[in-house]
């Protein structure tokens, strides 16, 4: 094609083809020369405007006067710019050479002024943007949008665009909730804590046993308090309090979840904000409270100095002992005002602000470990933080706070009852110490007024009246305690906690610091029958199997190392069966017991009966059955009361319900009864402390007339001295203890009330059986419906030949029995052949045959005759004792012949000579 010549084109074209060669000149702007009806030559090739030439049908080209064309652009067919393909821009795409308009146009055109064809189609290559940019904009669109469409499991991701918006949007919405709950919460007016309700605790029957709630408290300045608490308080709660902001963020964010979650109340507040808690709003642990706590908070700190809410929180805070505040703190423990308080005092004040009634170690010795360890902690914490020098520290030593001194409203049983049933509502987490504080709440107990009035009084009658304080100091020393259990129901009815509250502060029925004693035995044979244990030559262990009861004898099997304990007295019995060995309480026989059924078998037993697991010195180890552990009067009643429910156990209850402003306010734990042991080992249990009634040192509850199983204990040294019993309706364990009034140290017993030693049978015996006696008068009495284990009633012969230990008298130790009544170890007035006739014992002997001849001395129980001359012999006191311990059962001679012993306790007596008749021999406890 040849090149077309400028003066070809017509007049005053040059300018706009020069224009349109450029790509500059606008879609529809003016054509130079263009008329009326015609296309203009600025629209023909379409220029960088919205539209491009030749976009629609007739596209108007745009004369500057002729208005628009109906026509095609120059050189273009109909809807398309010139030399395009339909809606293509100009030399864009193929659909036609773009010189095809050019030659047109260059018909008319003067040669000289129009670029060749090649020229212009290298320009628009050059620069296609330019050429037709509303289109090459669509074209980039379409092809980003195909190059960001998603497939696969991309599309479940969402994209940085949703990631960020989403983090705009909860960045936002909590800036907004955070100005919106600052905007609403206001400061509310201090609690009015005169105006709070006490808490009003009664007996089963609806009697009121108590009031509480009165408040306690003095505030004082901050001046009035001394350095040394307040560093020691800012150890304990927040050391950083001068420093920090009145929130902990996420400390609250963590408590407010697990709150919310059901995971546990924490708490993870600031002074600031315990403050707030105290003093503004409840002690409730709730979102809502949480939320108030926090923007209270935030606006005090703004508002208040940090001196000012220090102040406030420590005139606030409960130390227990029912003090609000330091000052009533300092005056409850130590008599001192807040301002004299040393480094050691108020680093013991401040650790009780954690858990006032845990770590007072008045109340609860047995948490003085854990009240140490928080002590130590606030020390070296204030140590930390520059306020007591390393060395004031390292001799700094506890100081031991003084008896609590109580309002005479708790004076007598009240305060001990009050206290067991805070205890006991805080440790099943039914109410806490401050949820209780805050007062409101009706408390009715399922303690029975008639038993408590007569648990008072047989201790009254038994024990305190025969003191003598002002001659004997050793009667100074002298503490009881007491508990009684329905084992039917598994409710406390009845608890003796000490002489006086206001003047004996700690509860002796619920302390775990004196040792169980001998009232841990049973367990072992529990233990025995429930695992069916056998003796280390193979026997099953009945009541019947014999052991070798001498006096420091080696245990067998025990790989811990040496253990050969001693028995009461240091008596030697020989080969004595389980049952008797039970009657006189024989360490050595137990002790192989327990390493025979294993002593962790034996701990795992008297858990399940009811002893917590967490009782002090709950060791498995051959001594758990000499009761070195340390449980209360109440742990042990529940045990023996588990015991007389033939077996079944279920956690002991005080509380019948709580009412608050006239309703059911709190749901109370529901019943967890469980087979704890087997009924044949339980039971057979029973059978063997039943003997210890009839033939031991169990002999006072004959005294109440019906059923009884029981059993004695000594503490080592003789500090302590218990009592545990039964009948299938009650169950009671009472303990006399020796504690030091001043230094709180444990104390023997000796010389106690005028006698040489307390034992079980002594006071512990004669206060229980006064007990019982009151407590189920009017009652009718029921017997044991046992189901024993077999072989349980098979007696076993006697071997050839008895053990005698050198050195300590073997069995002729009965020659020189012990006058001390009471042991709850036996082995007074023991001879040769004592272990014949054991089942016989509770009857009398069995009758001779007709032949003349003289009685031979019988066993333990009451031998059986060989001879003429009447009934059985005397029982465990001998040829002829001349005194006798709690189990010398003896039992009189019968009258053809033989004399009876003069020693030992009522036995069942010998029948006479036929055997119709029994009676009690002389002598007896």
């Amino acid at each position: 094609m040849s090149e077309p010549r400028a003066e070809e084109l017509p007049p005053g074209r040059e300018a706009a083809f020069a224009a349109h060669a450029s790509g500059a000149h606008p879609t529809g702007g003016p054509g130079p020369g263009g008329t009326t009806g015609n296309p203009g030559l600025g629209g023909a090739a379409g220029g960088p405007g919205s539209v491009p030439a030749g976009d629609r049908t007739g596209g108007p080209a745009g004369g500057p006067t002729g208005g628009r064309s109906t026509g095609t652009p120059a050189g273009g067919i109909s809807g398309t710019p010139a030399g395009g393909i339909p809606g293509g821009p100009a030399g864009r795409r193929p659909g036609g050479p773009v010189d095809a308009p050019t030659t047109q146009l260059a018909a008319a055109a003067p040669r000289a002024t129009a670029p060749s064809a090649a020229a212009t189609a290298d320009r628009t290559a050059a620069t296609p943007e330019a050429a037709v940019p509303g289109d090459d904009k669509k074209a980039r669109k379409a092809a980003k949008k195909a190059r960001r469409k998603r497939t696969g499991w991309r599309r479940l991701l969402p994209t940085w665009r949703m990631v960020l918006g989403g983090v705009l949007t909860v960045a936002l919405l909590v800036i907004g909730a955070f100005f919106v709950g600052y905007s609403l919460v206001k400061i509310p007016p201090a609690n009015a804590l005169a105006m709070k309700q006490a808490n009003v605790y009664l007996y089963a029957d609806g009697t009121e046993i108590a009031r509480d709630g009165d408040i306690n408290r003095e505030n004082v300045g901050l001046a009035q308090v001394s350095k040394d608490a307040q560093h020691a308080v800012l150890a304990a709660e927040d050391r950083d309090f001068y420093t920090e902001s009145a929130v902990d963020p996420k400390a609250m964010l963590r408590a407010g979840w697990n709150t919310a979650t059901g995971k546990g109340k924490q708490s993870g507040s600031t002074i600031t904000q315990q403050y707030v808690k105290n003093y503004y709003l409840g002690q409730e642990q709730t979102v809502t409270r949480k939320v108030k706590e926090f923007f209270i908070s935030i606006k005090l700190d703004r508002t208040e100095s940090k001196d000012d809410i220090l102040e406030g929180y420590l005139n606030t805070s409960y130390f227990g002992r029912n003090a609000y505040g330091i000052q009533a703190a300092a005056q409850a423990y130590y008599g001192v005002k807040a301002k004299d308080l040393d480094p050691a005092r108020a680093a013991y004040l401040a650790a009780l602000v954690n858990a006032p009634s845990e770590y007072d170690v008045v109340a609860h010795p047995e948490n003085k470990s854990a009240a140490l360890a928080r002590w130590n902690y606030v020390l070296d914490g204030m140590v930390k933080q520059g306020w007591l020098g390393a060395s004031e520290r390292a001799g700094i030593k506890f100081p031991m706070p003084k008896d609590a001194t109580v309002p005479t409203g708790m004076s007598g049983q009240r305060g001990y009852l009050v206290r067991a049933v805070k205890d006991y509502l805080a440790k099943n987490k039914i109410l806490t110490e401050d949820e209780l504080t805050a007062g409101g709440y009706r408390i009715t107990t399922t303690l029975q007024k008639s038993k408590q009035d007569a648990f008072v009084k047989a201790v009254d009658d038994q024990l305190m009246s025969k003191l003598d304080k002002k001659n004997r100091k050793v009667d100074t020393y002298v503490r009881a305690g007491g508990a009684a259990i329905d084992p039917k129901t598994g409710e406390l009815v009845a608890m003796y906690g000490g002489i006086d509250y206001v003047k004996q502060y700690t509860n002796n029925a619920t302390r775990r610091d004196f040792q169980a004693g001998s009232t841990f035995k049973p367990f072992v044979f529990t233990a025995a029958v429930q695992n069916d244990a056998r003796t280390t030559d193979g026997r099953t262990i009945t009541p019947n199997t014999l052991y070798d009861g001498t006096n420091k004898r080696p245990v067998q099997g025990w790989v811990g190392g040496s253990y050969a304990p001693e028995n009461e007295d240091q008596r030697s019995y020989g080969d004595i069966t389980v049952r008797e060995a039970t009657d006189k309480s024989v360490n050595a026989v137990y002790a192989q017991m327990a390493v025979d059924v294993g002593s962790d078998k034996v701990k795992q037993t008297a858990v399940a009966l009811g002893v917590p697991a967490d009782t002090p010195e709950l060791v498995s180890s051959p001594s758990i059955a000499l009761g070195v552990a340390r449980a209360s009067v109440v742990d042990m009643t529940q045990a023996y009361a588990t015991l007389a429910n033939h077996g079944r156990h279920g956690v002991y209850t005080m509380i019948k319900k709580i009412t608050k402003d006239g309703a059911n306010a709190v749901k109370l734990p529901g019943d967890t009864e469980t087979q704890a042991v087997s009924r044949q080992a339980a039971d057979t249990t029973t059978s063997v402390l039943q003997s210890v009634v009839q033939n031991g040192t169990g002999a006072p509850a004959q005294a109440i007339g019906r059923p009884a199983a029981a059993k004695t204990g000594t503490a080592e040294e003789d500090t302590a001295a218990w009592f545990a019993g039964y009948t299938p309706d009650l169950a009671t364990v009472v303990s006399v203890m020796g504690q030091d009034p001043d230094t709180a140290a444990h104390k023997s017993l000796y010389g106690a009330m005028g006698l040489d030693r307390v034992n079980g049978s002594g006071a512990p015996g004669s206060i229980w059986a006064q007990f019982m006696g009151d407590a189920l008068k009017g009652t009718p009495a029921s017997d044991f419906d046992l189901q024993l284990q077999p072989g349980a009633d098979a007696s076993q012969a006697p071997p050839s030949d008895s053990a005698t230990e050198p050195g300590d008298g073997g069995q002729s130790d009965s020659a020189s029995p012990s006058t001390s009544p009471g042991q709850d170890t036996q082995g007074q007035g023991q001879t040769a052949g004592q272990t014949q006739g054991q089942t016989q014992g509770q009857t009398g002997g069995t009758p001779g045959t007709t032949t003349p001849g003289t009685p031979t001395t019988g066993g333990a129980g009451g031998g059986t005759p060989t001879t003429d001359g009447g009934a059985g012999a005397g029982g465990a006191g001998g040829n002829s004792p001349s005194g006798g311990g709690d189990g010398d059962a003896g039992g009189a001679g019968g009258d053809a012949g033989g004399t009876p012993p003069t020693g030992g306790a009522d036995g069942a007596g010998g029948a006479t000579g036929d055997g119709a008749t029994a009676g009690p021999g002389p002598g007896g406890l």
